[in-house]
Protein backbone atom coordinates (compact mmCIF):
# COMPACT_ATOMS: atom_id res chain seq x y z
CA UNK A 1 0.00 0.00 0.00
CA UNK A 2 1.29 3.43 -0.95
CA UNK A 3 1.24 5.95 1.84
CA UNK A 4 0.36 9.57 1.29
CA UNK A 5 1.20 12.54 3.44
CA UNK A 6 -1.28 14.61 5.41
CA UNK A 7 -0.64 17.41 2.92
CA UNK A 8 -1.67 15.05 0.08
CA UNK A 9 -4.93 14.19 1.87
CA UNK A 10 -5.73 17.85 2.50
CA UNK A 11 -5.65 18.46 -1.27
CA UNK A 12 -8.59 16.08 -1.81
CA UNK A 13 -11.84 18.05 -1.49
CA UNK A 14 -14.61 15.60 -0.50
CA UNK A 15 -18.08 17.12 -0.13
CA UNK A 16 -21.57 15.87 0.62
CA UNK A 17 -24.22 16.40 -2.04
CA UNK A 18 -27.80 15.39 -2.74
CA UNK A 19 -28.74 13.50 -5.91
CA UNK A 20 -31.46 15.51 -7.67
CA UNK A 21 -31.53 13.55 -10.94
CA UNK A 22 -30.60 9.98 -11.89
CA UNK A 23 -30.78 8.86 -15.53
CA UNK A 24 -29.73 5.79 -17.49
CA UNK A 25 -26.45 6.13 -19.39
CA UNK A 26 -26.77 3.60 -22.24
CA UNK A 27 -23.83 5.12 -24.17
CA UNK A 28 -21.34 4.20 -21.41
CA UNK A 29 -19.09 1.16 -22.02
CA UNK A 30 -19.98 -0.25 -18.58
CA UNK A 31 -23.48 -0.01 -17.09
CA UNK A 32 -23.78 3.42 -15.48
CA UNK A 33 -26.09 6.23 -14.45
CA UNK A 34 -25.82 9.96 -15.09
CA UNK A 35 -26.36 11.90 -11.87
CA UNK A 36 -27.00 15.56 -11.10
CA UNK A 37 -25.83 16.33 -7.59
CA UNK A 38 -26.62 19.49 -5.61
CA UNK A 39 -23.77 20.66 -3.37
CA UNK A 40 -25.43 23.94 -2.36
CA UNK A 41 -23.65 27.27 -2.56
CA UNK A 42 -21.00 28.05 -3.75
CA UNK A 43 -20.35 24.76 -5.63
CA UNK A 44 -23.86 24.36 -7.04
CA UNK A 45 -25.07 21.47 -9.18
CA UNK A 46 -22.52 19.12 -10.75
CA UNK A 47 -22.91 15.98 -12.82
CA UNK A 48 -21.29 12.59 -12.35
CA UNK A 49 -21.26 9.23 -14.09
CA UNK A 50 -21.44 6.29 -11.68
CA UNK A 51 -21.18 2.58 -12.35
CA UNK A 52 -23.78 1.79 -9.70
CA UNK A 53 -26.18 -0.19 -11.93
CA UNK A 54 -26.95 -3.48 -10.17
CA UNK A 55 -26.13 -2.08 -6.74
CA UNK A 56 -28.63 0.80 -6.79
CA UNK A 57 -31.74 1.73 -8.73
CA UNK A 58 -32.27 5.22 -10.10
CA UNK A 59 -35.31 5.58 -7.84
CA UNK A 60 -33.29 4.60 -4.77
CA UNK A 61 -30.54 7.10 -5.61
CA UNK A 62 -32.88 10.04 -6.15
CA UNK A 63 -32.76 12.24 -3.04
CA UNK A 64 -29.84 10.32 -1.52
CA UNK A 65 -26.83 12.02 0.00
CA UNK A 66 -23.47 11.04 -1.47
CA UNK A 67 -19.80 11.84 -0.91
CA UNK A 68 -17.87 13.18 -3.91
CA UNK A 69 -14.43 14.47 -4.77
CA UNK A 70 -15.17 17.90 -6.24
CA UNK A 71 -11.69 19.09 -7.17
CA UNK A 72 -10.68 16.59 -9.86
CA UNK A 73 -10.71 17.76 -13.47
CA UNK A 74 -13.78 16.75 -15.48
CA UNK A 75 -13.63 13.34 -17.15
CA UNK A 76 -15.18 13.03 -20.59
CA UNK A 77 -17.20 9.82 -20.95
CA UNK A 78 -18.55 9.79 -24.49
CA UNK A 79 -20.59 12.96 -24.86
CA UNK A 80 -20.97 13.33 -21.07
CA UNK A 81 -18.62 15.35 -18.84
CA UNK A 82 -18.39 13.82 -15.37
CA UNK A 83 -17.50 16.80 -13.16
CA UNK A 84 -17.13 15.08 -9.77
CA UNK A 85 -16.06 11.62 -8.59
CA UNK A 86 -18.86 9.97 -6.63
CA UNK A 87 -17.27 7.68 -4.03
CA UNK A 88 -18.20 4.07 -3.46
CA UNK A 89 -16.99 0.52 -2.96
CA UNK A 90 -17.00 -2.42 -5.39
CA UNK A 91 -20.07 -4.59 -4.80
CA UNK A 92 -18.78 -8.09 -4.07
CA UNK A 93 -22.35 -9.44 -4.15
CA UNK A 94 -22.93 -8.49 -7.80
CA UNK A 95 -22.64 -5.68 -10.29
CA UNK A 96 -22.02 -2.01 -9.72
CA UNK A 97 -20.50 0.09 -6.99
CA UNK A 98 -22.11 0.67 -3.61
CA UNK A 99 -22.09 4.43 -3.12
CA UNK A 100 -21.08 6.00 0.17
CA UNK A 101 -24.39 7.38 1.43
CA UNK A 102 -24.29 9.30 4.71
CA UNK A 103 -27.45 8.17 6.51
CA UNK A 104 -27.53 10.46 9.51
CA UNK A 105 -25.85 13.62 8.38
CA UNK A 106 -26.90 16.87 9.95
CA UNK A 107 -24.72 19.08 7.79
CA UNK A 108 -25.32 21.53 5.00
CA UNK A 109 -25.01 20.41 1.39
CA UNK A 110 -21.47 21.06 0.26
CA UNK A 111 -19.96 20.44 3.69
CA UNK A 112 -16.35 19.31 3.43
CA UNK A 113 -15.06 16.06 4.88
CA UNK A 114 -12.27 16.90 7.32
Amino acid sequence: MNQITWDDFEKVDIRVGKIIEALDFPEARKPAYKLKIDFGSPIGIKQSSVQAVGAHTKEELLGSLVCCVVNFPSKQIGSFASEVLTLGFRNNAGDGWILIEPKKVFVDLGSKLA
